[in-house]
């Protein structure tokens, strides 16, 4: 074997062509003129004229787009002054209360599912789109906090207390000083958080109501009794979107980094 071709290096290479070929392979049947997807009966658009001409799709997409919306903008919020809660003051119970806030990272998403039914259906609430957004925020919200957490740590204090004493109040400190060096993290937050909002389909199963219909649910529905053609098209347009926002994501951490670096 050739020097430039170590086993672990061959090791990685067999195991991103096991990830990503599958995909490969998705994008090109989404092209695929054959009603199945057994055979190839060409090259064609039809599926995307047809996805993009499916009303259903488009109402299941704006209901995700709701709930992601919502979900993120309220835990944007929430995550920042909690990770600065964290990381600033000292309080009692703050290792149990990190432990709490942290655990919708490690728990499986049945579990999560499973707990906020039986808790909604033992405080009598009807589910509906604003159940699943607020399940939503439960793990949206833990995501954004460890992201803004990680930025935390490596900035200089120093600047908030530089503040405090040129004559800023506590509340100035926070909006003019620290929240304008975190806006990178809250943004990388965001986007993760956005992507597995729309991504979420056993905590939306569990916590939708009737006249909701998200498009995780919608793409479920339809594949149970085999993948259509025209979910091949949509499944290569959310792929597409979702590394949109991923690339978006990595591009402001690495703005960020090298800001910080020469500054």
């Amino acid at each position: 074997m050739p020097r430039s071709l170590t086993w672990p290096s061959l090791f990685t290479a067999l195991m991103y062509a096991f990830m990503y070929f599958p995909i490969v392979v998705l994008g090109v049947y989404s092209f695929n003129d054959s009603r199945y997807s057994s055979g190839w009966g060409g090259f064609s658009l039809r599926w995307y004229r047809a996805l993009f001409s499916d009303r259903r799709i488009f109402a299941a997409l704006q209901d995700s787009l709701t709930i992601a919306i919502v979900a993120v903008a309220v835990s944007a919020v929430l995550g920042t002054l909690m990770a600065i809660g964290l990381a600033r003051y000292r309080f009692w119970g703050k290792a149990l209360y990190r432990g709490v806030s942290y655990l919708p990272l490690i728990i499986p998403d049945i579990a999560i599912a499973v707990a906020t039914l039986v808790f909604l259906a033992s405080v009598a609430v009807p589910l509906s789109l604003g159940t699943i957004i607020a399940a939503h925020i439960v793990f949206c919200l833990a995501y954004v906090a460890v992201v803004v957490s990680s930025r935390l740590q490596s900035l200089d204090p120093n600047l908030e207390e530089a503040a405090l004493d040129l004559g800023a109040t506590p509340t100035q400190a926070l909006i003019k000083v620290l929240i304008p060096q975190l806006a990178p993290a809250i943004l990388a937050g965001c986007l993760l958080a956005f992507v597995l909002s729309m991504d979420d389909l056993l905590i939306s199963s569990f916590t939708a109501g009737g006249g909701a219909n998200p498009l995780p649910l919608e793409i479920f529905s339809r594949v149970r009794t085999g993948v259509k053609p025209d979910i091949n098209a949509l499944s290569v347009v959310l792929i597409l979107g979702s590394a949109l926002l991923a690339g978006l994501a990595e591009y402001v951490r690495y703005r960020s980094d090298r800001n910080r670096q020469t500054s």
